[in-house]
């Protein structure tokens, strides 16, 4: 399922060294620490990407020229601890412990130095030749805290360095540093975190049984405290690492029962031996921090709580996360349609621009209407209406999630989406899915437990991706908003409230699936609020328009091609009279009857498979009886075409609620069969959205007429 933890050696992770003496760094730390700030800016464009072996865990490497050598940055994904809870965090603890790197720089938060030094206290138990850098300090200093990195350098042991990662001058101190380090030769020495005596007692018999089978590299007071908790998710690595027949000999079996049964005796049972050694490290972190942390409240940081307050309130943070989707939605109704008439207009005269040219060449007219109506309006049709929403909708999602706003989402949806045995993540994979459903299926790898990433996976597409918001703003429009005084505030609000339908339908189908299907308890989890970020508005815009628009609409714009050209082909294959468009549309018009819509309707959904962008177009093409897929120019000319062919606002009712809940398109499908490894769960997820939406316009339907007949 999506991410996977296989058995490769993390060794034989394929390192691009340009000189022989290059060595290889690792980045580790916490989420949201700053760590790939600090590894794009010392990398810049020297970065390679791709999957850890056997295993679908993506990682990046990059190269960094120091005064002496050069490095070779290896990119970890983030986590808190070494106790391991998803695929990612596993990647990190192995390469951490048993990967090839040559140093390890563990990038830390100054704003919260002690919840960091957790992980910073865990890899020196296993490693000795590390470094401690410390970024964000700008941060630190406005909101009032000042760490002491000279005495946390002495309580360490190892060298310790302060950094604003966004400042290039100041990142040129971290290779500087990398160029003088040299690391001890032996991992002997005093341990940062001391245990209470009997686990002493029973690492002090362990680990001379395990000395002589570890490398220089390996410390053989980690593997026997890894022993002695009994880390189900490490075990398998350790076996592999230092050989069945170290941990299976008889000697270290009878002493590892031994010292197990002497603690269990001693008040430190198997189940409760883990939270032991998590609160010795918190105690260690925090007796460090006391002494190296001096902290000050200054305005900035009452100022942020008094946000926090307002933004996660019980009787504030829900209002407030209405009225900014509702904001978001306007904006991007509001300024999407000018550019989106412009694209139009110049994609017209680009379209009769090379028809003329295919006339002056003598071209016939089926090449002409293959190549013009066929392969090219579709997809630039989808261009025109996807580009302007999703060039507004995605730097605004990426400006809320670069400002800190969508983890405060997640906590805010954490209690609802806990009463629906899911994960509070699952709410921003959800938010991702108001772009992209297909991304949103991918962002789901962020959920740690794999039955409850599954549950994101099946309802994402319950939420409208930016595909769908098109038709649904101009059905609004046209059937539901008129052209009053309020009509501007009207159709934003609308919006607002089928978004909200989605979103409860998202969670009633979890709570469904998580009683059924996925039966089982949700799992804990970290949820970290980090402070509240002035964003770099460049960035947002290159991150936001090439990593997630222009992929987005350059997928779109590949499975529209296709549709275009079977469109063409059958609204111009004709059976007697009429094309075998209109056929198939009078086969399913008595079924589409029963639920509010026409068989035209009906049609273009399944037509619009591929991209539901082309849904309306099909629309207004069989019912223009043309033979290309045709886009009316105004609201008013297709409430105009709409109604002639039987359109009411009830008409308009059940295509909204079936635009908000059916399949999602080809695209999504083929990422949820990527992503669980099994097309019996991609069906799942197209039947279940589909027959919600049915159900919703039978109901609708059938009691709007039994109102009339009353």
């Amino acid at each position: 399922m999506g991410l996977t933890k296989g058995s490769a050696d993390l060794g034989e992770l394929r390192i691009r060294r340009k000189h022989e003496n290059d060595l290889v760094v690792a980045l580790a730390g916490n989420p949201n620490v700053g760590k790939s700030t600090v590894f794009n800016g010392l990398t810049g464009m020297h970065q390679h990407t791709g999957n850890w072996p056997g295993k679908t865990v993506a990682n990046a490497q990059g190269y960094v020229q120091g005064s002496h050598r050069g490095y070779v940055l290896v990119d970890l994904p983030g986590t808190y601890s070494l106790l391991a809870h998803s695929a990612e965090e596993e990647v990190a603890r192995d390469y951490l412990c048993f990967g090839a790197a040559d140093r390890v720089v563990v990038v830390c938060d100054a704003t919260c130095l002690e919840r960091n030094l957790h992980l910073v206290l865990q890899i020196l138990e296993a490693r000795s030749d590390v470094l401690v850098a410390v970024n964000l300090m700008d941060e630190a200093k406005r909101k009032g805290i000042t760490p002491d990195l000279a005495l946390l350098q002495e309580r360490l042991g190892i060298p310790v360095l302060g950094l604003v990662a966004q400042k290039k001058k100041s990142l040129a101190a971290l290779p500087a540093l990398l160029d003088t380090y040299v690391p001890p030769s032996s991992l002997a020495k005093v341990p940062p975190i001391h245990y209470p005596p009997p686990i002493e007692a029973a690492l002090a018999d362990l680990i001379p049984l395990l000395q002589a089978h570890t490398t220089e590299r390996q410390s053989p007071r980690w593997l026997a405290l890894k022993l002695l908790e009994g880390d189900t998710s490490l075990l398998g690595e350790l076996q592999w690492q230092l050989g069945e027949e170290v941990l299976s000999s008889p000697t270290l079996v009878t002493a590892l029962d031994t010292a197990r049964e002497r603690l269990k005796t001693e008040g430190f049972p198997p189940e409760t031996l883990a939270d032991t050694l998590a609160t010795a490290t918190t105690l260690a972190a925090e007796t460090i921090c006391k002494d190296v942390v001096c902290e000050n409240a200054s305005s900035h940081s009452k100022r942020d709580r008094w946000i926090d307050r307002l933004l996660t309130g019980k009787y504030t943070a829900y209002p407030l996360m209405l009225l900014l989707l509702l904001a978001v939605f306007w904006i991007t109704i509001r300024f999407a349609n000018i550019p989106s008439a412009f694209l139009s207009q110049c994609f017209e005269g680009l379209l009769e621009w090379l028809t003329r040219l295919l006339i002056h060449l003598q071209a016939p007219e089926w090449l002409m209407g293959l190549l013009i109506d066929g392969l090219l309006r579709v997809p630039l049709w989808v261009i025109s209406v996807m580009l302007p929403p999703m060039a507004i909708f995605f730097p605004l999602f990426t400006f809320l999630e670069d400002v800190g706003y969508l983890p405060r989402i997640a906590y805010n949806l954490d209690r609802p989406f806990h009463a629906c045995r899911a994960c509070g993540k699952q709410s921003l994979t959800m938010c991702m899915g108001f772009g992209c459903n297909a991304a949103g299926v991918v962002g789901c790898r962020i959920i740690d437990s794999p039955r409850e990433r599954m549950l994101a996976i099946l309802t994402n597409s319950f939420v409208p991706c930016n595909g769908r918001f098109p038709a649904l703003i101009s059905l609004i429009s046209i059937f539901l908003v008129g052209s009053g005084a309020f009509s501007g505030a009207l159709a934003p609000l609308l919006l607002t409230l089928c978004i909200l339908l989605g979103v409860l339908m998202t969670m009633a189908m979890t709570k469904l699936l998580a009683h059924t299907v996925l039966r089982g308890a949700p799992s804990s989890f970290a949820l970290e609020l980090p402070p509240f970020r002035r964003p770099q508005l460049g960035r947002l815009i290159l991150r936001s328009l090439l990593d997630r628009t222009l992929f987005v609409l350059g997928r779109s714009v590949t499975v529209a091609i296709p549709a275009g050209l079977l469109i063409w082909l059958m609204t111009n294959l004709t059976i007697g009279e009429m094309s075998l468009l209109h056929h198939c549309a009078d086969l399913l018009d008595p079924f589409a009857r029963l639920f509010g819509m026409d068989g035209v309707i009906l049609l273009a959904f399944v037509l619009g498979l591929p991209a539901n962008e082309i849904i309306l177009p099909i629309i207004t093409t069989t019912y223009l009886c043309e033979g290309t897929l045709m886009e009316c120019e105004s609201l008013l000319e297709m409430q105009t075409l709409l109604s002639a062919n039987g359109w009411t606002w009830a008409t308009a009712v059940s295509v909204i609620l079936f635009l908000l809940f059916h399949w999602p398109c080809s695209t999504t499908l083929l990422t949820v069969k990527k992503e669980t490894g099994k097309w019996r769960w991609s069906l799942l997820a197209a039947v279940l959205p589909t027959v919600v939406g049915l159900l919703l316009c039978l109901l609708f339907t059938q009691s709007l007429r039994l109102l009339q007949q009353i």
